[in-house]
């Protein structure tokens, strides 16, 4: 099995929303901001080669999005899908399987790409098998008011006219090598999937916890629908997290790829970080 990370590039949101009830003063020490309250953050995918798949875990924000729409994230860096596949040596035809851990835009937006009319939707990656939780996939398709502008329709529903969309009810096993858990806080059955790599279990985190500076337990976005299902849900996997001593590799840390935790007399904290290349 080989592990490899995909960037899809960068993009900024507001340092409030990323923390929540935590003060400024706090984060900004953990997290630094620019002169209007914006935070930097990557969209770090993960492509997991085993045998004969390739699965890819989220993909980040795609390119049908207008200006109007993408004015408010400021996209950055030089990364791409595309860009970033090919320097690993494949295109998106040789995707097998993708994970969507969540169909916020910014997890699921490379999903889909427009046909060469320009107006009418296709699969980015068209001899894929793409995987999410039922309760996630109905919860996108019926939104609520709070989270509405995040499920964005033409990201979602051309996958299940597509006829290759696997919804999953339960945790387990999923694919060779990756099982999967659900979490409940930031939005509903969250897919975390645990890989099975050489010998040790790499978590991808997605925004079960965005980056090392979410690490500490009040420190929840204030985009969680459920902050208080957060704080359990934060709390079960540190347990599994230390016990088990996983590997976490972080989707939205634009300065860390991965940690390990430890429990020190202020709580879970980072023990170390490293690059994926390190494990």
């Amino acid at each position: 099995m080989k592990l490899h990370k995909i960037h899809t590039g960068n993009f900024k949101l507001d340092g409030g929303a990323m923390f929540g009830v935590v003060p400024k003063v706090l984060w900004q020490k953990a997290y630094p901001c620019d002169e209007n309250n914006l935070c930097n953050w990557a969209m770090r995918c993960l492509l997991v080669e085993d045998e004969d798949r390739l699965v890819l875990i989220d993909n980040g924000l795609g390119d049908k999005q207008d200006e109007k729409f993408l004015r408010h994230y400021h996209l950055n860096g030089d990364d791409s899908l595309e860009k970033s596949l090919s320097e690993k040596g494949f295109k998106k035809e040789d995707i097998t399987d993708v994970i969507l851990t969540h169909l916020h835009f910014d997890h699921c937006g490379g999903s889909i790409a427009y046909s060469d009319d320009g107006k009418s939707f296709k699969l980015a990656f068209p001899n894929a098998t793409y995987h999410t939780s039922r309760k996630q996939y109905e919860w996108a398709t019926h939104p609520n008011q709070r989270e509405k502008a995040s499920f964005l329709k033409e990201n979602i529903l051309p996958i299940e006219e597509s006829g290759q969309l696997n919804l999953v009810n339960e945790e387990g096993e999923l694919l060779h090598n990756i099982d999967i858990k659900l979490y409940h806080g930031h939005t509903e059955a969250q897919v975390i999937p645990h890989i099975n790599y050489n010998g040790k279990t790499v978590v991808f985190m997605a925004d079960l916890m965005p980056s090392t500076a979410h690490i500490p337990m009040p420190w929840i976005m204030a985009f969680d629908v459920r902050p208080l299902q957060t704080l359990k849900d934060k709390d079960r996997f540190y347990k599994e997290a230390i016990e088990n001593d996983y590997i976490l590799y972080f989707e939205h840390d634009l300065n860390n790829e991965c940690a390990s935790l430890h429990q020190t007399k202020k709580g879970v904290r980072v023990k170390e970080t490293f690059k994926l290349a390190d494990i």
